[in-house]
């Protein structure tokens, strides 16, 4: 009684609301067909603002669930239910006495459906509720009616009686009216190859209608044969997995190069001849013991970056760090830090700990004697030089979070403590070094400004990778490389000399020449920036294929030789290889996989590679970071555990683990049309001639298996 004095309620409100507002939720409907015998019915809608959309299966007692209901359909079935995208809400609603799901500002319900015939009639629409907090809109509906020929069906029947005839064409008619009237020897050589390349058109174009629709073909048991687990067979066949994504040498080599860098910015450097002063001062007469106080202090500050790797890895679990490269928020986390460090080193603001903290551990240092004295004088160097290292470390903790590696952030850490540890150890043991050390001064700064460049280029890549993974399309291959052609064109002006920023003014005269290095480097990034200009119409522009979003992003291509795969579903490419009578070489990728863009721009580009994917393979690229959600959720056991699979990238991240036992990116591997693996599997490894013996031997093996 109480839900039915609710609903009267809010119906009463309606009414007295609706002079007011119309129509607060526009909607648009289309059918998106493609080359396959499914469609996708779409609904997107804009919603005023304090209104809300209801979603979808919210129960018999709640307010209007959005529903998709066909009143005709001719040659069209539905696949599937209604499903919701967008950014729900759920909240407890008091009038109704539950939990309800809802949508503000926007929401798209997609609908999948099949055709059965070539031609087609599809008639229904859409229901909803919407609410603000006055009054809600009685169930309203979004029609929909559409007809037509199916292009999948009608072109798989329109193939498949051509090919039955194989019909000559034009050219072939028109060959065979010059040989019979000439009786001319050449014409005759012309009429037999274009018959017999007719008839080698014809076969292909019914074999690729045949690809088109043989996903329906599949019965469910050859469906669930593909998902067995190959794992024993794949080792036997690779003798090692020769799956690590990033070695821990080439993370740790990666921090100690950040630490170099941050010895030189004007929080560290200037630092260096004061503190190896004051433990030689400190020792007196006693030289080892000052070389000794030194050491200790190195030892110090690796002991405190190496505990900050490690908490971070403890904090929020490898597992967890390992996931964070494939999800798009963290990644737009991690695009917004990176432009925050930027602006900081330019000099917009200083990235600063409360100054409090820093004169405690002084404070405290300068009370106490002895080992911890050290340590806090370490803890202080690492509190007061934040402005200028943390910027460096976070791009550090981003890069190593999201190699692959676990244990990642640690050896990161080490790296850099390494590097910034080093040279107070060593200018203790050889003190007269310090005289022929460079002085501190406005290189310095030049520095900060070069890192500020270069941290800004690469927040690009996160950022693209969150746009990839949720489909968003807001950064194409060429605006990509126009920021980076802006960037490292400023980069290089500011080298030479032609770009000043406010903090080159202090502490130096801002209209000094350059040094001929900076002016060298300088030229170099001018280069670089002429160097990506091709790409915006489509050269491959190898030196940046790694950070750049694939070619296929590209609104305006001249390149066509990019071999691009044509089926991004497992099951569906297998059956159309088993169609084709091909073996299959499947492609475990992301969008945010740099390694990933290294193969295909490395040695997918070569010719010889190009034609056997292209001619011997079908090419099926599966996305594991993907982060468009299912039609329908998949509830799976993996070690003994229960998951659920919500999106496109969960389900072929699950299919690599549990049928090949990897989860790394690139990651090739041959498979016969029953899913069985032919020829191992392969990693990233730029060898042309290696992937393609790798490729020859999947091939050899499908023949003799036939």
């Amino acid at each position: 009684m109480k839900k039915i004095t609710s609903i009267a309620v809010m119906l009463m409100l309606t009414l007295m609301a609706s002079a007011q507002i119309q129509s607060p939720v526009k909607f648009n409907a289309r059918l998106n067909t493609g080359k396959s015998a499914e469609a996708e019915l779409v609904f997107t809608a804009k919603i005023a603002a304090g209104w809300h959309v209801y979603s979808t299966r919210l129960g018999a007692e709640g307010p209007t669930s959005a529903a998709f209901k066909a009143t005709k359909m001719d040659g069209v079935e539905l696949v599937g239910r209604l499903q919701a995208h967008g950014k729900e809400i759920s909240n407890y609603d008091k009038n109704f006495d539950m939990t309800l799901r809802y949508f503000e500002h926007g929401v798209t319900f997609t609908q999948k459906v099949r055709f059965t015939k070539p031609n087609y009639v599809l008639q229904g629409h859409l229901e909803y509720g919407a609410c603000n907090d006055q009054s809600c809109l009685p169930p309203t509906t979004v029609e929909f009616e559409k007809s037509g020929k199916s292009p999948a069906v009608a072109a798989a029947k329109e193939a498949k009686a051509e090919a039955g005839k194989e019909a000559p064409s034009a050219e072939l008619l028109a060959a065979m009216t010059m040989a019979a009237a000439q009786g001319n020897r050449d014409a005759q050589e012309g009429l037999a190859k274009l018959q017999a390349d007719s008839m080698a058109k014809a076969r292909q174009d019914s074999a690729a209608s045949m690809a088109a629709t043989a996903n329906s073909s599949l019965s469910k048991a050859e469906k669930d044969a593909l998902w067995q687990p190959v794992i024993k067979q794949l080792n036997a066949q690779n003798g090692n997995d020769g799956t690590e994504h990033q070695s821990w040498s080439y993370i740790f080599l990666m921090g100690f190069l950040g630490g170099l860098l941050a010895l030189f910015t004007p929080c560290v450097w200037p630092i260096i001849p004061m503190t190896v002063s004051f433990f030689l001062k400190r020792a007196k007469d006693d030289k080892r013991k000052g070389v000794r106080d030194a050491i200790t202090y190195g030892i110090s500050i690796v002991v405190i970056y190496l505990a900050l790797g490690l908490a971070v890895t403890q904090i929020f679990g490898p597992s967890a760090l390992n996931a964070w490269s494939t999800k798009p928020f963290f990644n737009m986390v991690f695009f917004l830090m990176l432009v925050i460090f930027a602006v900081s080193f330019f000099g917009w603001f200083e990235i600063k700990l409360p100054e409090k903290w820093g004169n405690a551990v002084d404070s405290k240092a300068s009370s106490t004697t002895g080992l911890l004295s050290i340590f806090l004088m370490a803890f202080t160097l690492t509190l007061v030089s934040f402005s200028c290292t943390g910027p460096i470390i976070g791009f550090l903790l981003v890069a190593s979070t999201t190699s692959g590696s676990l244990l990642g952030p640690a050896f990161g850490m080490l790296g850099f403590a390494v590097a910034l540890a080093l040279p107070f150890t060593l200018f203790a043991m050889f003190p007269s070094w310090l005289k022929s050390a460079p002085k501190s001064g406005a290189w310095m700064n030049t520095i900060k400004i070069v890192l500020g460049f270069i941290e800004l280029a690469f927040s690009l890549k996160f950022f693209s990778t969150a746009d990839m993974a949720s489909h968003w399309n807001l950064l194409s291959r060429e605006v990509f490389l126009s920021i980076w052609i802006v960037i490292f064109a400023a980069l290089g002006l500011y080298l030479i000399g032609k770009l000043k920023f406010q903090s080159d003014a202090v502490g130096g005269d801002i209209n000094k020449p350059m040094p001929v290095p900076c002016i060298m480097l300088g030229l170099c990034s001018l280069a670089f920036a002429v160097y990506m200009v091709p790409g915006l119409w489509g050269a491959p522009v190898k030196a940046v294929s790694a950070f750049a979003p694939p070619m296929e992003t590209q609104d305006f291509n001249l390149n066509t030789k990019v071999v691009k795969a044509h089926y991004t579903d497992y099951e569906t490419g297998m059956a159309a290889a088993k169609s084709l009578r091909k073996p299959v070489l499947i492609d475990f990728t992301g969008y945010g996989c740099t390694n990933c863009r290294n193969m295909e721009a490395a040695v997918w580009t070569d010719p010889r590679v190009m034609e056997i994917l292209e001619k011997d393979y079908v090419l099926i690229s599966l996305y594991v970071d993907d982060n468009m959600p299912l039609p329908q959720e998949i509830e799976i056991k993996e070690n003994g555990q229960k998951r659920i699979l919500r999106t496109i990238g969960d389900k072929w991240s699950y299919l690599q683990r549990s049928k090949f036992g990897a989860n790394a990116q690139p990651f090739y591997v041959p498979v016969d049309n029953e899913g069985n693996p032919l020829a191992g599997s392969y990693a990233y490894n730029k060898d042309v001639n290696a992937y393609i013996n790798f490729l020859k031997k999947g091939l050899d093996a499908y023949q003799k298996k036939r």
